[in-house]
């Protein structure tokens, strides 16, 4: 029996479980629980952590030099260009903007762990499409979901926490399908990372003067690796970015998170060098559990997915026990980030455990 709430709160949010972050890691093991990036920040990124100074005093509400720089880099206007404690955050102002009592949000299911809570706290109804084969989003399910009642449509590509993509064609037939007065938000915090030359691209493929309804989020928290400082980015239409502005938390994002941004856009050079050995990494690890016997989705983000169904906890309890912590969805899955190259060893043996115990004809395998 569940304790009483001691004042009057929305029933739907006294339901809501809170959203539960990957666990963390002793000394002497690999947390592989949350798609972080295994590297320290770059000396250059740490040295302009060392002169931001003032914490005393507010930081700058519009984070204006962050929306310059990456207003130039996408040749937008600054206005087009929000910046938030990580994407998610934009994602919420962007459902409480969009969406009410009575409205419905459609999105892919499974995908982030935090879209059916943050349409709930809108006061909106989630309308979960499940995944293809492959774990894939089905675009023409998705569209079809789409009623009058239907404010925003959440796209994630690559989706976490099963790593295939959305094809470029794929999303533009999709939005040729949709009202064009329907938010549709593509949720790109992976992308950085992709290698699929046919994968959509919000910001570079994407003609946004055809599609004023698409805001695109990416975040610094992933490639960047500057997960701990909170700071992400949309870039859309300014009214309706003006819309997310009205509905977020004032001076949410740090002088320090904005300061760390702008010296990694101009590092980025170096910093995707680790990305493509993250990637480069993902795609041996992919391989290696394929050849054990798994069946794994194609991975684009620096995660894989391992669909181990009833026997998840078991599973995630197996990987804890070598010293490898993933993330674990009761019933479906595991997620395991890319992490230190010394810890592939242990996430092999640890699944070569895991599958040993597997039905033959469970869905996890080849």
């Amino acid at each position: 029996m569940t304790e009483d709430v001691p004042v009057r709160i929305r029933p739907e949010i006294a339901a809501l479980p809170p959203y539960r972050q990957g666990k963390q890691a002793g000394a002497d093991a690999f947390k592989l629980s949350s798609n972080e990036n295994p590297y320290e920040p770059l000396p250059s990124v740490v040295e302009s952590l060392r002169r931001t100074v003032g914490v005393n005093r507010y930081p700058d509400a519009t984070a204006a030099r962050l929306r310059t720089a990456l207003a130039e880099r996408y040749g937008v206007l600054p206005d087009e260009v929000h910046i938030g404690a990580g994407s998610v955050s934009i994602l919420s102002q962007l459902m409480l903007a969009a969406a009410g009592p009575g409205d419905e949000v459609v999105y892919a299911w499974r995908s982030f762990e935090a879209y059916p809570g943050l349409v709930l706290i809108a006061g909106a109804t989630p309308v979960e499409v499940p995944l293809t084969d492959g774990a894939r989003h089905d675009l023409d399910a998705m569209a079809a979901a789409v009623t009058d009642r239907t404010r925003a449509v959440i796209v994630c590509s690559p989706n976490n926490p099963t790593g295939p993509i959305v094809t470029q064609a794929e999303f533009e037939a999709f939005l040729a399908k949709v009202p064009a007065d329907l938010l549709v938000v593509l949720d790109e915090a992976y992308a950085e990372f992709v290698t699929d030359p046919d994968a959509v691209d919000g910001l570079k493929k994407l003609g946004r003067a055809d599609h004023p309804n698409v805001v695109v989020l990416r975040t610094f928290s992933k490639a960047f690796g500057l997960a701990g400082l909170r700071v992400g980015y949309a870039i859309g239409h300014r009214r309706i970015l003006d819309a997310a502005r009205s509905t977020a938390v004032p001076l949410s994002v740090t002088a320090q998170s904005e300061e760390a941004a702008l010296a990694s856009l101009a590092a980025e050079d170096e910093l995707l060098e680790r990305v493509r050995t993250i990637g480069e990494r993902r795609d041996r690890l992919a391989d290696a559990l394929r050849a054990q016997g798994w069946s794994i989705p194609v991975a684009q983000g620096n995660f894989l997915w391992l669909a181990t169904g009833e026997q998840t906890m078991d599973a995630a309890a197996a990987f804890e026990s070598v010293g490898c912590i993933v993330r674990p969805f009761a019933g479906d899955g595991i997620r395991i980030s890319v992490g230190e190259e010394e810890s592939l060893d242990r996430v092999l043996s640890a699944a070569s455990v895991v599958l040993a115990g597997l039905p033959v004809d469970h869905a996890g395998r080849r």
